[in-house]
This record gives C-alpha cells, structure tokens and sequence, in this order.
C-alpha cells in the first residue's frame, strides 16, 4: 500500500540502522530481543553526529522504525516496543513560496528555449492548481470535469495519500492547457502536459530562479506552497477549503503548508 518514495525511504532507514549497529555493536545484526531504550537514542545520536543529518529528517528514520517494532509487536515478536516513551521533537520551518510580484515576473518573462519554457509553465500551473509533480504527471483529459459552477474544474486523486483534490481551473492553466494540447510528447503519452523528470525539472528552475532574478532556491514543490499562500489564503480563500484543493486528510497540514502574510 506504500507508495514508492515511502519504500526508498524505508530503504534509507535500513541502510543508517545497518551501519549503525556495524557502529555500535561490532556485528552485523543484534535480536528483537537485545533492544532496550538506550538503542534508540545512540540511534538518534548517531545519525545527528557521524552521517551530520538534519533534526526532522532523523525524527523520520525513527518514525520508521518505531512502526516496523510496534508491527513486530503486534505479531507477538516482541513483547513490548522499548521506544514507546522516546520522541525526536520536530523543528518547523518557514516554508519558501513566491510572492504575487515574483510569481508575475515568472509569468511575463520572455524565454526562448524550449525546455525552459515548458518547466516555467508546468510550475505556474502547479501554482494555481496546487497540484504536486506526481499529481500533474498522471493526469489528462479526463481529469478535467465540468463542476456544480459550470466551470472547468481538475478531479484528481493524490497518489501520496490516496485522497480526493478537486480544483477549480484558473484562466492561466486552462492558457497552459491550451498551449501544449498539440505537443508531440502530450499526443504520444496522453497526458494533460509535456512533463519532464522531477530532477529535470528542479534543474532548470535554478535557472529559470536566475533568468527572472528570483532570489529563492526553487524547487518544484514551492509551487504547492505559492499556491496555499499567494494564490488562495493571501485571496480570502477559507483554509478549510484550500484544505481540500490541496489533498491534505488534516487542516493542521494545510497549516504547516500556507503562510498568513501581513497584508491578509
């Protein structure tokens, strides 16, 4: 039932535990039965000193392995999970977006190369849909529906969670629809839009970033966050509601996703 980026992490997590244990206790492997608390923290220890890992990436690896023991527990493996009582306390962070005047620079600049063109595009209609890279990857025509409004609007279902997004489609991607309706690679693939790989696309908009003098490190992802905050909360969209564009299952998510500016 996992997607695959929750598998590779999984497989992150076994790498780190593996060397880990070579690190501590001079063998390959050790029983479910030799775990105790202090496994755990040197775990933690480990992770945040010898491979120098960030505070809310190690919170995940343990996330991780807190639910293979408590799967472990539940199969009668085990009689107790040792880290029951152990928690790594998330850092929030600032999330990057792009500002009304960014976003707009981004729109109105002229680009002649292709592939740089069809990247700014792509992220621009991730902007006023909220859509995620994969979420816009997998979908075509018959992802857009007419809604109770009459207007156009994008059905989708997020892989990442298995959840329902409904958007309302804006004019400027029905404008970025319409542009790539005749591309050989949408004609081919029949999909809604030319899509390049993740890493492609995060690529050039490191120089789309320069071409458009944006001072921020973009990554595809950014665009879910201009989204929840220029376009829609920063609009008076209730957040309950940008809630549901989003594909979020909590309203504490959207939270963390969105950004009350001043001028809201």
């Amino acid at each position: 039932d996992y997607v695959s980026i929750t598998v590779k992490k999984f497989h992150t997590t076994v790498l780190h535990l593996t060397s880990f244990v070579k690190w501590k206790y001079k063998t390959s492997d050790i029983s479910l039965s030799q775990l105790k608390y202090e496994f755990i923290t040197d775990f933690e220890f480990y992770l945040k000193t010898e491979k120098n890992i960030g505070n809310n990436t190690v919170a995940k690896h343990i996330q991780n392995i807190n639910r293979v023991i408590n799967d472990c527990v539940d199969k009668a493996w085990c009689t107790s999970n040792p880290f029951v009582n152990f928690s790594v306390k998330t850092e929030v962070k600032d999330r990057v977006f792009l500002t009304e005047e960014e976003l707009d620079a981004m729109i109105q600049k002229e680009i002649s190369l292709e592939r740089i063109s069809i990247v700014r595009d792509i992220f621009i209609f991730s902007c006023f849909t909220g859509l995620s890279y994969v979420d816009i990857a997998n979908l075509t025509q018959n992802n857009i529906v007419t809604g109770i409004d009459k207007e156009k609007w994008i059905h989708t279902s997020r892989q990442k969670t298995g959840t329902a997004s409904h958007v309302p489609l804006l004019p400027q991607p029905i404008e970025i629809i319409q542009k790539y309706k005749d591309h050989p690679k949408v004609i081919n693939s029949g999909k809604l839009l030319p899509i390049l790989t993740n890493q492609r696309m995060n690529s050039y908009l490191k120089e789309i970033a320069d071409l458009c003098k944006i001072k921020k490190v973009l990554t595809f992802h950014i665009a879910r966050h201009t989204f929840a905050t220029t376009i829609t909360l920063n609009n008076d969209v209730p957040i309950e509601s940008v809630s549901k564009m989003l594909g979020h299952k909590k309203l504490q998510t959207t939270q963390h996703y969105a950004k009350i500016l001043d001028k809201k």
